[in-house]
C-alpha cells in the first residue's frame, strides 16, 4: 500500500509492505521484490520515500559490506533475505533507520513470541534524507498485533522559507509629516486643481491620488527600503 502525503511543501510517499515468509516458494519472493522495485522506481526523486513493514528478515547487527545502508545497530545475526533487503536498500539508496540509533534490546526486537525473540520489522528511508530521521526505536509496551511491537520513527521536517522579494521602489517619507508640511502639501494641492470633478468616480480619485503623492514626494520626500513580499 502507498499513500502520498504533502508536508511543509514537500511529497511524501508512504509505503507499507508485508514480506512472503522465508520457507515460501522463491517465485513468490521473487513476485515481491520486483512488484517492490517496480513501485520504488516509478516515484519521482524530488519526492521524498519511507517504507515500513514485516519485511521477515534479519540483517543482523554487523554492517560489513552494507555500511552506507546498515548503520550497525541491528540485533543478532543476518541471513540470507536480509541479504535481499540490505541490497534492495543499496540498490535504491535507502538506509535503514532503526539500524542507525543504538538502543537496548527491548527498542530494537520488533517480535517477540513465547519462543522467538528477534527483529523483523524495518523503516527505511532515502539516504539523503538521513538528516530528517531524528530517532527510530520500538515502543515495547504498545503492540501491533499479539506478537509484533510498535516500531516508530521521528522526522523533523521544516516548511519551506518563503523568498525574501526586493521593494526598492521610492517611498514617501510619511514619518515626517507635521501640520506645516500638511498645509504645504495642501496649498500645492490647491494649485494642481487636484480636486477637479471631471470623469467618473475612478479617474477623479486616480487624478487626486497621483497628485497627492505627486504633493508628498516635493514636500516630504523619497527613501529606498526593502521589505519582505508576500
Amino acid at each position: 500500500m502507498t499513500i502520498k502525503l504533502v508536508v511543509g511543501g514537500l511529497t511524501l510517499n508512504i509505503i507499507s509492505i508485508y514480506s512472503p515468509q522465508v520457507g515460501l516458494d522463491e517465485e513468490i519472493k521473487r513476485h515481491f521484490w520486483e512488484d517492490l522495485n517496480e513501485v520504488v522506481a516509478s516515484i519521482p526523486p524530488t519526492e521524498k520515500l519511507f517504507i515500513g513493514g514485516d519485511f521477515n528478515r534479519h540483517i543482523g547487527s554487523v554492517l560489513i559490506g552494507y555500511d552506507e545502508v546498515h548503520g550497525g545497530f541491528g540485533f543478532e545475526c543476518r541471513n540470507s533475505g536480509g541479504v535481499s533487503l540490505l541490497n534492495f536498500a543499496k540498490a535504491f539508496e535507502l538506509m535503514v533507520a532503526n539500524s542507525s540509533f543504538p538502543k537496548k534490546e527491548e527498542y530494537l526486537v520488533t517480535f517477540r513470541s513465547s519462543r522467538t525473540v528477534t527483529q523483523i520489522d524495518f523503516l527505511l528511508l532515502g539516504k539523503d534524507d538521513k538528516s530528517l530521521c531524528k530517532d527510530c526505536k520500538v515502543i515495547p509496551t504498545e503492540n501491533l498485533t499479539t506478537q509484533h511491537k510498535l516500531l516508530v520513527m521521528n522526522l523533523e521536517i521544516r516548511r519551506k522559507k518563503k523568498k525574501r522579494l526586493i521593494d526598492d521602489r521610492p517611498r514617501i517619507r510619511w514619518g515626517r509629516l507635521t501640520l506645516s508640511s500638511a498645509l504645504e502639501i495642501g496649498e500645492k494641492l490647491t494649485v494642481m486643481e487636484s480636486w477637479e470633478s471631471r470623469g467618473d468616480a475612478s479617474s477623479i480619485w486616480d487624478r487626486t491620488a497621483n497628485c497627492i503623492r505627486k504633493a508628498a514626494r516635493e514636500v516630504l520626500g523619497v527613501s529606498r527600503g526593502r521589505r519582505d513580499g508576500h
